[in-house]
């Protein structure tokens, strides 16, 4: 959690806050995270 924080630049506290299950993460705060994972999001119209 410590790695994804730095890449980010959200702190921990912030980052376990919006993944703990009772909070809605922001998009960008997803956007963020999925960056730092290596995770690239794709969406087509529908």
């Amino acid at each position: 959690m410590s790695q994804i924080a730095r890449d980010t630049g959200l702190s921990r506290e912030s980052l376990y806050r919006s993944l703990d299950g009772e909070h809605i993460p922001s998009f960008d705060t997803i956007l963020k995270v999925t960056k730092a994972l290596g995770i690239h999001l794709h969406a087509d119209p529908a």
